[in-house]
C-alpha cells in the first residue's frame, strides 16, 4: 500500500514537471522593451547649434503623443558621437554628418547591427556682425585669410567653442582645408547664444552661428536680436546678377549661399521603438514642415532643375 502511494506521488510530481516544461517552452518570449514608436522615454544627444529647431520638433511630437518623452541633451558634435559610442542609454544623436564606413563596421561588429543614418535637413552657417557695423560683405577667401591671421584688421572672430563643435569642424574643413586657426584672432565662447551675445556687445566682432538661432522672422526673440546683430552677405559664385547673398532657404536649396551643411539623425535602435517613431516624424511631412518654418531647407519635396522655356 505504501509503495502504491509513493508511486502515485512520484507519478504526479513528474506529470507536473512535464506540464510546467511544456508551458515554458511554448510561452512567447517576454518583450523587455519599455517603449513603442509613440510611447515611453528615451535620451538623445543633439548638436547644440540646432537647439531651437530640435526643441520645436520635440514639443510638437510630445504634444501629438502624450505618452512619449524625449529627453534631449544639447552638446558639441564630438560629445554627441561619444555618447553614441559609450552611453548604452543613448538612443539617437542629431548631428551634421552621417556615419563613416569605419564607424558602421565598428557598430556591426560590436552590436551585431549598424545604426540607421539619414539626412533630415540642410542648414546655413550665418556670419554675424554687430548692428552698428558697416562691414557686411564677405567671401570664403576673406574668411580664410582672417581665420588664419593673414588679414589683420583688428576684428575678433567668435565660435561656439574652439574644439569639437560642428561649426568649428566646418570652418576647418571647408574654409581652411584642414588648416589651423590663428588663436590671437579666433575666440571661443560657451555656445551659439553666447556667440550672438558677444557680437551684439562688440562692434568689431564677427560670429559664426547656425541659421536656426537667428534666421526665423516669425520668432519674436530672434527678430529682437536682429536689432543688435546683422546677418552678413557672403559672395556667391553662381548667382548671375547678384554677387553677394544673405543666408535663406532659397539660397540653401539652390546652393547660392556657400556656407551650407547637412543635418542627420543616427539611430541606435534595432527594433521599432520611440527612437524609430521620432526619426520617422523628423523625416516626413510634419517634421519637415517644422524645419521649413525654422528656415532650414527640408529634405522632402524639393527638386531644383534647369529648364529652357521656348516662347
Amino acid at each position: 500500500m505504501i509503495m502504491k502511494k509513493y508511486s502515485f506521488r512520484l507519478w504526479a510530481v513528474s506529470l507536473t514537471l512535464i506540464y510546467c516544461c511544456f508551458i515554458a517552452c511554448n510561452e512567447a518570449p517576454v518583450n523587455t522593451a519599455t517603449d513603442t514608436p509613440t510611447s515611453g522615454t528615451i535620451n538623445i544627444s543633439v548638436d547644440e547649434s540646432f537647439r531651437p529647431v530640435i526643441e520645436a520638433q520635440i514639443k510638437v511630437f510630445e504634444s501629438s503623443f502624450p505618452n512619449a518623452k524625449i529627453i534631449a541633451h544639447y552638446k558639441t558634435e564630438a560629445e554627441c558621437f561619444r555618447d553614441l559610442y559609450t552611453d548604452s542609454s543613448n538612443r539617437m544623436i542629431i548631428v551634421t554628418r552621417g556615419l563613416t564606413v569605419k564607424e558602421s563596421r565598428y557598430y556591426a561588429d560590436s552590436l551585431s547591427y549598424s545604426p540607421v543614418s539619414d539626412p533630415i535637413a540642410r542648414d546655413a552657417i550665418t556670419i554675424l556682425v554687430n548692428a552698428a557695423s558697416n562691414d557686411t560683405l564677405f567671401s570664403k577667401e576673406r574668411l580664410q585669410q582672417q581665420l588664419t591671421g593673414k588679414l589683420k584688421n583688428n576684428q575678433v572672430i567668435v565660435f561656439d567653442g574652439l574644439n569639437a563643435t560642428s561649426t568649428v569642424r566646418y570652418a576647418i574643413d571647408s574654409l581652411l582645408n584642414g588648416g589651423q586657426f590663428d588663436s590671437t584672432v579666433v575666440k571661443a565662447v560657451k555656445n551659439s547664444q553666447a556667440v550672438i551675445d558677444f557680437v551684439a556687445n562688440n562692434k568689431d566682432a564677427i560670429g559664426f552661428a547656425g541659421i536656426s538661432w537667428i534666421g526665423n522672422p516669425e520668432d519674436t526673440a530672434q527678430v529682437n536680436m536682429l536689432k543688435k546683430v546683422k546677418m552678413a552677405y557672403v559672395q556667391c559664385r553662381n548667382c548671375g546678377d547678384s554677387s553677394y547673398v544673405k543666408p535663406s532657404q532659397l539660397g540653401i536649396v539652390t546652393k547660392q549661399y556657400p556656407l551650407v551643411r547637412g543635418l542627420y539623425y543616427i539611430l541606435k535602435e534595432n527594433y521599432s521603438g520611440l527612437g524609430s517613431g521620432f526619426a520617422q516624424f523628423l523625416k516626413y511631412e510634419r517634421g519637415q514642415l517644422i524645419f521649413r518654418r525654422a528656415y532650414l531647407a527640408p529634405m522632402m519635396g524639393f527638386e531644383v532643375r534647369s529648364v529652357k522655356i521656348n516662347e
